[in-house]
């Protein structure tokens, strides 16, 4: 979720935020201890010092000094693989843009040039990108293969050496998690398919990050690991997205209209596939360099002799987007919500811990992971190489810009219906006057843009957490301006208005409470029979 470049258009939009929410957060001198440290906590990570904290950088590594420095006042002892820190080595690959080209060739040699950086975004994620790519595009709908489920664009599709084309959305009957997460294995699917590449289109009306934004954010740094073992999609894999406004070029000559398909998935409707009328030559230019950021891992060990050797992960990721094209003359992209917010709720919920009457049975791992905005690697390493034995792993909860814009009425839980924890984090809530709602916008992919689906896909029953907020409702729009005007612009800053800092803490007291509840129950938590994740994978 990185995106790019166009400064007017942006103005009048973020001028827009003034509007979002209209609650007034308190005086500083008028809060609560754990708001006050709460909110320290992020200043101190979201400083324009820290220079938004880009993997790899002296700003992010600034800030996890800081968060060791938490870490140490708490009494919480090492679990890393140096003192607090796991070293992760990447390669960083940065697509020039500008210096990159493409086009869409019809049958009859007709040739539309698409501007690298405008009309299409080059991706530098997953693995080194390809230095050309010149292959037929076939439309294979919303590129989901769920057989199990009734459902499987692939079916029949002739892929090999050909570019597939996907749309946003998917059917309604299917569970958003099951979806996301079978879109997060689609470079798998298709490489093993034998196709070339990969473009996204979005509906405009599902469109999250404004294309004028998305365009800012295209000349950031991508990375992918440098073990090659672990990454997950394949050297020369061609993968882009392109502008909504340029969709019907695609589309020309096919006998379909990009307007028709979107107004199909935006109705969840069935789409075809199709052997488009046009291919995609492009050509690619970019750089690489290695790079290396820590995670960082705490403990706070567990008060049950057998027990302790099992562990609760509560986890969070520190790292942002770094410094980037300006809006409104600022460059620093500082990420005070995404994710300062959720480490900032970490070290909360471990003083809450720490500092009770009695110690949960099990152990706390409180994992603090970089390189999330890359592609949840960090995350995706410590599931792979935890510090703590594998089998020893029974729960992670992740925060994630959990979004304190209104008062905490309801929890959205992420994964809620997927194990044993679902039914925990429900008993919880009622305990506290909460509930937990579902997830108002499925085909967002939010339960697989989240630490916690690391450790899904390792086998460990995970949840993620936000301020719930349900369609129809003033908090969806809330929600909706925040993400079109803040979510990954330098305004998600320490100025912004409308944080409800007591707000805030009351879900961590609610997460920690059910941190309290799984490390003290004999019984590990257990994935639904009725789960897609019942079956993880394997080395």
């Amino acid at each position: 979720m990185i995106h790019r470049s166009a400064v007017l258009p942006i103005c009048a939009a973020l001028a827009a935020v003034l509007s979002v929410p209209a609650h007034a957060a308190p005086d500083t001198e008028t809060l609560s201890p754990a708001a006050r440290q709460w909110w320290a906590d992020i200043s101190a990570m979201a400083s324009d010092a820290n220079e938004g904290r880009q993997t790899g950088s002296a700003g992010y590594d600034r800030a996890a000094d800081y968060v060791i420095s938490r870490f140490k006042a708490l009494g919480l002892k090492p679990k890393g693989v140096t003192g607090y820190k796991q070293q992760v080595a990447f390669e960083q690959q940065v697509v020039n843009q500008g210096a990159s080209s493409a086009a869409l060739v019809g049958k009859d040699g007709a040739v539309q040039p698409l501007t690298a950086g405008q009309d299409i975004l080059i991706s530098g994620r997953g693995a080194p990108a390809p230095k050309t790519v010149d292959a037929p595009l076939v439309f294979i709908g919303y590129g989901l293969h769920l057989p199990k489920q009734g459902h499987d664009d692939f079916a029949g599709v002739d892929l090999k050496g050909k570019i597939a084309v996907v749309i946003s959305g998917g059917p309604a009957d299917i569970p958003g998690p099951v979806k996301a997460a079978n879109r997060s294995e689609r470079t798998k699917f298709l490489a093993r398919a034998g196709a070339v590449g990969l473009i996204g289109l979005t509906t405009p009306k599902q469109v999250e990050i404004p294309w004028a934004r998305q365009k800012l954010l295209a000349p950031q740094a991508s990375m992918y690991f440098a073990d090659p073992k672990l990454r997950e999609t394949h050297n020369g894999f061609f993968s882009a997205s392109i502008d909504p406004e340029k969709g019907e070029l695609l589309f020309k000559g096919s006998g379909h209209t990009f307007a028709e398909l979107c107004a199909l998935a935006d109705a969840s409707g069935a789409t075809p596939t199709l052997a488009l009328a046009v291919r995609l030559k492009a050509k690619v230019a970019a750089e690489r360099k290695p790079v290396t950021s820590p995670n960082l891992i705490a403990e706070l060990p567990g008060s049950d002799p057998k027990l302790k050797a099992e562990y609760v992960a509560i986890s969070a990721h520190l790292d942002h987007i770094g410094v980037g094209e300006p809006i409104n003359g600022d460059r620093i992209y500082n990420g005070a919500m995404d994710d300062a917010s959720g480490v900032a709720s970490v070290l909360d919920i471990a003083e809450r811990l720490t500092k009770a009457a009695t110690k949960p049975k099990r152990s706390i791992l409180f994992v603090i992971v970089t390189a999330e905005e890359k592609g949840l690697l960090g995350s995706t390493y410590f599931a792979s190489r935890p510090t703590v034995p594998k089998s020893a792993l029974v729960a992670d909860l992740n925060f994630d810009m959990p979004l304190p814009l209104w008062p905490l009425k309801t929890v959205l839980a992420q994964g809620d219906h997927e194990s044993t924890l679902g039914a925990d984090a429900a008993a919880v809530a009622a305990e506290r006057g909460l509930s937990l709602v579902a997830d108002p916008l499925p085909d967002r992919n939010s339960f697989t843009r989240t630490d916690q689906f690391s450790f899904v896909k390792k086998g460990v029953p995970a949840l993620a957490f936000k301020f719930g907020f349900a369609k129809g409702t003033p908090e969806f729009q809330i929600e909706h301006d925040w993400r079109a005007t803040r979510y990954h612009a330098p305004s998600d800053d320490l100025e912004q208005p409308g944080v409800l800092k007591e707000e805030a803490v009351k879900l961590d007291a609610y997460v920690a409470a059910l941190a309290e509840r799984v490390a003290d129950t004999d019984k590990r938590p257990e994935w639904l029979q009725t789960s897609v994740f019942a079956h993880p994978e394997t080395e």
